[in-house]
Formats: structure tokens, sequence, C-alpha cells
């Protein structure tokens, strides 16, 4: 996503006006996944500043990315865009009906959702050292579930099966919350999912918590180590949200939107909130969000290829 899609965009007649109608932001998955509930949060802290609603209008796959592609370059119009299909997608499937750097120029983040590796209870696994000498012991006999191929659950087992010279089998399912399910349930042993998935979960005892995939402790489990803390040395990994706009939308309605965002995100509330969701506010500028997804695209570009990932 280049740095010069966000110069020189037309100026758009009452871009100085903006909004003066409800904004709407498209969420690319179902009302009550991760992504959704914190939007929500946001959103309404950004409805009380412009004083016009926001409204979250869920379309899961790629049928969000086209409804926001299809609309006016406004800022009527925005999109809640996340790494796995901003960046991974394309990296892993050629037949999109969307291309990010070409349809949406970045807005800022949103937030980060840290992934926890989680064992079901029955693995006797209570640390990452364990589970590394069982799955090497036994290559191919242990299962973890995912949402999908090309997920963040799948290519972060991918990294984590790289980094420590394990293989293990992926189970896909369609969604996230049939993944954790099947979690729960046992019928596979372990998963890397967001927080917000398996944070009752954990707290109820029904899974193990081993490590966290992102660079510092997880403020809603502070007591779990970071992969690097647990052995894993160089593993990082962060599953991240943002806000995108149609390529074209005027330079200063994105500038509002993101101010609006940050604002919003700096509220001890909205944070507050946020955290007891097991999410992390993590804003940033339009140009820090571009070069972001620069390095976030170079870094799994070299996975996808060493470990010969494709969806086609």
């Amino acid at each position: 996503m280049a740095l010069s899609a966000l110069a020189g965009q037309p100026q758009l007649a009452g871009a100085a006006d903006f909004p003066e109608k409800p904004v709407r932001i498209v969420v690319p998955f179902p009302a009550g996944a991760a992504a959704d509930t914190a939007m929500r949060v946001v959103a309404r802290k950004m409805s009380e500043q412009w004083r016009q609603p926001v409204v979250i209008d869920n379309r899961p796959g790629a049928h969000g990315f086209q409804a926001v592609t299809s609309s006016a370059a406004d800022g009527y119009t925005l999109l809640m865009g996340a790494g796995s299909g901003m960046v991974t997608a394309p990296l892993l499937s050629s037949k999109l009906p969307y291309n990010p750097s070409r349809d949406f120029v970045p807005v800022g983040r949103v937030v980060i959702n840290v992934p926890i590796l989680t064992t079901h209870p029955g693995l006797q696994t209570r640390t990452v050292r364990e589970l590394v000498d069982l799955a090497r012991k036994s290559p191919g006999t242990l299962n973890y579930s995912t949402s999908g191929n090309g997920s963040p659950g799948h290519l972060s087992m991918e990294m984590f099966q790289a980094a420590t010279g394990t293989r293990m089998v992926q189970i896909p399912y369609k969604g996230g919350g049939p993944a954790v399910n099947e979690l729960v349930g046992g019928h596979v042993q372990l998963g890397m999912n967001a927080v917000p998935s398996v944070f009752a979960h954990i707290k109820a005892g029904r899974l193990v918590p081993l490590a966290v995939a992102s660079a510092k402790r997880s403020r809603a489990f502070p007591q779990v180590p970071t992969m690097a803390e647990a052995g894993v040395k160089g593993f990082e990994y962060d599953i991240w949200y943002a806000l995108f706009a149609p390529t074209g939308t005027p330079a200063e309605v994105v500038t509002k939107v993101s101010k609006a965002l940050n604002t919003a995100l700096a509220d001890a509330q909205v944070s507050e909130l946020l955290v007891a969701q097991g999410a992390e506010p993590a804003p940033t500028t339009p140009q820090e969000l571009a070069r972001f997804i620069q390095d976030d695209t170079a870094r799994w570009a070299r996975l996808v290829k060493e470990r010969n990932l494709k969806l086609d």
C-alpha cells in the first residue's frame, strides 16, 4: 500500500464540514466477532465526537470489501480491514475480487488482538517446552484447529512450527467459533487464537494458556509469558485491525476520520472496554499504518514462500 496513495488525493467540496450525515463502517466479520465488538466500542465514541451516527454494517468475507470499493470515495463508507484480508490473503491467492493497494487507502489502525497459544487440558502440557518436546517425539500426530486456510490461526501456527522445528496437522473449520468450540471439546489438542475468542474458556479452566505471540504480555493475562520468554526466540505476531477508505477519498477527509479514531482510542473508558475484551488499542496515523502494512507484507511474503503456502 504505497504512501503516495495518501498524497494528491482530490479535495472535495464540503470536506471541511465532514461528516454531515451518518458514516457507515463495513466490518467483514459476523456480528459478535472480536473485530465487530471492538469496532462498536470505538464507533460509539466517534459518533459522540461527530454528533452523527456511525453505523456498523456486518458483511462477512469478500462481500464486505466489495461493498466499500463500490461506494463513493467520500468518507461516508469505510472498511474495518484486518491483516488477514489486507496482507496475507493477497499473498495466498490471486483470485480475490479486490486489490488492497489499488482499492483502499489507510486511515488508521484500531486495535491489536493478541494471539494466545492454548491447549486442551487433556493434553497434559503446561509449557511451550513441554508442547514442543511432545510434538518432536510424535511428528504429525498433534492437531490444531483454525478458522480456515490462510487465517491468522493457521499462519501463526505455520510460523510456530517453522520456529520450533515441529510438524502438526491443521484442522480448518468454517469460522473462529467452531474452531474454538472443537478445541474446548477436545476434538483437537491445541490452537492459536485471539485472546477475546478464548478469554472465557481460559478463565474457566477449559483451556490451558501456554504463551502469547505478541512482543509484550497481554494485559488480559499478564501471568502468561510471551513466546520469546517461553523459549521461542524471534516469534512475534499480532492480529491487527484498521480503518480504510476507498481510493480517491479526499486527504482532508482521511485526516478527519483518522483524528476522530485516535481521539476515541485515547479515551480512558474506550481503552478499558477494549482491554476487557482482550483487545489492545493501537492508534496510528495514516502514514504510519501504510509503513506498517509494507513491513508486514514483506514479513509474511517470506513465510508464505518458505512454507509454500497458497489458497488457489
